[in-house]
């Protein structure tokens, strides 16, 4: 996984990563949990939770030629990042 890179070559402590926890390519709605632990690995291969915002992986209507994500689906991932983001929050800062 990319986040690993983080552990290994320090990026400048003014910059953030904005990582993308929510797949825009599927109608498969990552649970709240899974989401939680994708920033988590983010914000411990940064070694600071501060410097970790979440995020999908790109645009929901990025697949040219390709079904789109249905909208309902969408919204059910923006929540799921939502809830995960409050999880993973709860777990790292208390």
């Amino acid at each position: 996984h990319e986040y690993q890179c983080f552990a290994r070559h320090r990026i400048p402590p003014d910059m953030v990563v904005i990582a993308g926890v929510i797949d825009t390519t599927t109608n498969y709605v990552e649970h709240p949990e899974v989401v939680a632990d994708r920033i988590e690995r983010v914000a411990r291969a940064l070694g600071d939770p501060h410097r970790v915002i979440a995020a999908t992986d790109c645009g929901f209507e990025t697949t040219s030629g390709l079904a789109m994500v249905a909208e309902e689906i969408v919204w059910e991932k923006l929540r799921a990042m939502r809830d995960g983001a409050e999880i993973a929050s709860r777990r790292l800062f208390g």
